[in-house]
């Protein structure tokens, strides 16, 4: 059995990207156990992935202390391969102090990481201009696997939890909503308005607000039609929710790369960010759409566009018969 560390304890968007480059390893070896290191917010989604096998819980806030106790539990174990695909000198450190017979990071680390490294892993072909994905996917080769997604990323227990309170009328699918993101200049403003214009063309559609941060809607839509998880949104039930959508719109967030990951229909608000690379990957793939305010500013993006937009896009997918999905 061939043991690898992956150390990505952060964001929610990584991580997901680094779970399906995780999948396509195990996919093409099957010899292959997966541990990793997370930070505590976002270890129940890694530990519910399928591909991975054993999680080390990262607390940031413990500072040298619970970095060293973390560093003791790492120790415990031989690894063959120790991947840093975060590149940041915390987590060059603890590539440092695991216990690996090759320790690999990436050509584009920063901070001083790359001092920790046995072998980085090269760019693809367009360097820096690669989407993220592809950049993480360099790391395959060094196991003998190719550069590509392969496998479907699956999460445990996803299937088995209900959620039939999102269904709209007659079962039909809903469209979820992730207003929010980590960054105030990635955050589009007219969600709730947009939200009321596609409630009044689709009174079969129920729209779902969630993500970890409360919004408030100050109950200004009908119950039958909306149901607001904002801040009551776990990352155990967050897949089982994204599978469910009919659509998933977003800003350029973390649950966006999830929904495109697990091959639902994305249509992502982007300001300043590059979609080409930072986008749903694969970019330009049949359920991946993206919007991107004038300028990379999104106060310059009306609802009105973005309402027109999201109709058209449905309306060439056939977006009226796949209500009841």
């Amino acid at each position: 059995m061939t043991e690898l560390l992956v150390i990505k304890p952060s964001s929610l968007g990584d991580i997901v990207q680094a779970l399906q480059v995780a999948t396509s390893l195990k996919a093409q070896r099957q010899d292959l156990r997966i541990s990793w290191i997370v930070r505590e917010m976002f270890a129940p989604i890694v530990r519910a992935c399928q591909a991975v096998d054993h999680v080390y819980v990262f607390d940031r806030n413990g500072g040298t202390k619970g970095f060293l106790k973390l560093m003791r539990q790492v120790r415990q174990k031989k690894f063959d391969y120790v991947f840093d695909m975060q590149g940041l000198l915390r987590t060059g450190l603890m590539t440092s102090r695991a216990r690996g017979r090759v320790k690999v990071g990436r050509s584009d680390s920063r901070e001083w990481a790359g001092v920790f490294y046995d072998q980085r892993v090269p760019l693809p072909p367009e360097g820096r201009r690669s989407h993220a994905v592809d950049i993480l996917l360099q790391f395959c080769p060094v196991l003998g696997a190719k550069p590509e997604l392969r496998g479907s990323l699956r999460f445990r227990d996803a299937d088995s939890l209900n959620l039939r309170f999102a269904d709209g009328r007659g079962g039909a699918k809903p469209f979820v909503i992730f207003p929010d993101s980590r960054r105030a200049d990635k955050k589009w403003g007219g969600f709730k308005q947009l939200t009321e214009m596609i409630l009044r063309e689709d009174k079969a559609r129920k729209v779902v607000w969630a993500g970890n941060n409360f919004l408030p809607d100050r109950g200004a839509f009908p119950a039958e039609q909306f149901l607001n998880l904002t801040g009551n949104t776990s990352l155990v039930s967050l897949p089982a929710l994204v599978k469910k959508a009919d659509w998933v719109i977003s800003n350029d967030s973390g649950p966006m790369h999830l929904a495109a990951a697990l091959g639902v229909r994305v249509f992502a608000i982007f300001g300043p960010t590059d979609p080409r690379l930072f986008g749903p990957y694969p970019p330009g793939g049949p359920g991946n759409f993206v919007i991107q305010a004038p300028l990379g500013n999104m106060r310059l993006l009306t609802v009105k566009e973005v309402h027109l937009r999201f109709q058209r896009i449905r309306s060439s997918m056939g977006g009226a018969r796949s209500a009841q999905g």
